[in-house]
C-alpha cells in the first residue's frame, strides 16, 4: 500500500525557517501533482503550494516569496522550504500526491510559529 509521510514540523520562531519533507512509501508507478496543504483549527484546508512532475509550481498568495516547493520524481519525495515564517503559518501541514488511480494524503505534521 502507498503511504505519504510528512516530517519536519515543529516549533519555530517568527522569521525563522524550517523544511517539511514528504516521503512516499509503498509501490506506486508515479505521482503526478504533488502539493502541500495546511489546515488551522476552525479553518478549511487550504493549498500552500503544488508542483507538477515537470516542475511547474503554484503558491498561495500568502506564502509567495517565502516558501519553496520542490520534488524528486524518482524518489517520489516533496519538500517545502519555509522561510520567514509568520504566526499565521501555524497549522497542520499535509502532503498530497495524485496517483494513477487515487489521491493520497499524509497524516500531517504540525508547524507552530511563535511570535
Amino acid at each position: 500500500q502507498v503511504r505519504l509521510v510528512e516530517s519536519g514540523g515543529g516549533l519555530v520562531q517568527a522569521g525563522g525557517s524550517l523544511i517539511l519533507s514528504c516521503a512516499v512509501y509503498g509501490s506506486i508507478s508515479s505521482i503526478g501533482l504533488m502539493g502541500w496543504y495546511r489546515q488551522a483549527p476552525g479553518k478549511q484546508r487550504e493549498l500552500v503550494a503544488h508542483i507538477t512532475r515537470g516542475g511547474t509550481t503554484n503558491y498561495a498568495d500568502s506564502v509567495k516569496g517565502r516558501f519553496t516547493i520542490s520534488r524528486d520524481n524518482a524518489k517520489n519525495t516533496a519538500d517545502l522550504q519555509m522561510n520567514n515564517v509568520k504566526p499565521e503559518d501555524t497549522a497542520v501541514y499535509y502532503c498530497y500526491g495524485d496517483g494513477p488511480r487515487y489521491n493520497y494524503w499524509g497524516q500531517g505534521t504540525q508547524v507552530t510559529v511563535s511570535s
